[in-house]
């Protein structure tokens, strides 16, 4: 119980020392109410430098201590009067409103014509009224190279058409960008994009995932070397910083390099000589 709840009990109570007329028995409620006012103070005190200490345990242990939450100091409203009179008729509007959709690139423009037999012969046309919708489509492209052949009976010698540059192994560079952006971009487990790819009739195993994942990324690295170059030469300084890393049980040092223009963290990683 704390000292007001000690207070409000004793006055609950109405005890008057002073209207006792029996002079001990009024000097002993004296002395009651003197110490129960000492002890509840002292009681205050310790539980103040008990949570002390409960905190200092805490933030030994990592642990966070108790919050300081203060008594909320906001004044009650005084205005009574309603929100009509309180608020100002037309109030000029000085915010300008934001647009609400970002521009939407238009792939196609489609005519809604309205029935002409339901048109009266008086109607004239007054043009459009724009309703933009966003639609996405997936779909397959699978195509059939047919690589002509030319034989040669005076050279003996087979001549035979090429596909395009673009065009590496049995998958095109439409489901191998998916697969890249499925992984890094939607952050999708591998299974999950050889059943997403099953669904639209790919026929992919999953060892091919793997690959176009993990292998022929050189592009990719040279992009991010470029991007690293650039950014360091639009800066007239650059931090760098090391670490301790471990790879292939091999001790290493993680370089790491940061420039203000540069989002990504490049990492080099070099032999820790021991």
């Amino acid at each position: 119980m704390s000292s007001s709840e000690i207070a409000r009990t004793l006055e609950t109570i109405d005890i008057r020392p002073d209207e006792i007329h029996d002079e001990q028995l009024s000097e002993a409620f004296r002395i009651f109410l003197q110490l129960i006012e000492e002890l509840s103070e002292n009681n205050e005190k310790l539980k103040e430098e008990n949570q002390k200490l409960r905190d200092e345990i805490s933030l030994m242990k990592g642990e966070q201590p108790k919050p300081d939450i203060k008594p909320s100091g906001k004044k009650p409203n005084s205005d009574i009067s309603s929100e009509k009179e309180r608020k100002p008729k037309n109030t000029p509007k000085n915010k300008k409103s934001k647009t609400k959709k970002p521009k939407i690139k238009i792939d196609r423009v489609e005519v809604c014509e309205v029935d002409k037999d339901i048109l009266p012969d008086d109607a004239e046309f007054k043009g459009y009224q724009d309703v933009v919708v966003q639609e996405i489509i997936i779909k397959t492209d699978n195509i059939m190279y047919k690589k002509e052949i030319y034989y040669s009976p005076s050279q003996k010698k087979t001549y035979m058409g090429k596909t395009p540059d673009e065009i590496e192994g049995e998958f095109g560079p439409g489901v191998k960008s998916t697969v890249c952006m499925l992984k890094h971009v939607t952050n999708v487990s591998e299974p999950k994009i050889h059943e997403f790819m099953h669904n639209f009739d790919i026929h992919i195993a999953p060892s091919t995932i793997s690959r176009i994942l993990t292998k022929n990324n050189e592009l990719f690295h040279q992009e991010k070397l470029d991007i690293f170059l650039a950014g360091l030469r639009s800066t007239d300084y650059q931090q760098m910083d090391d670490t301790c890393s471990r790879v292939h049980s091999q001790n290493h040092y993680a370089l790491e390099s940061f420039a203000t223009h540069i989002t990504p963290l490049i990492l080099q990683l070099r032999e820790r000589i021991v």
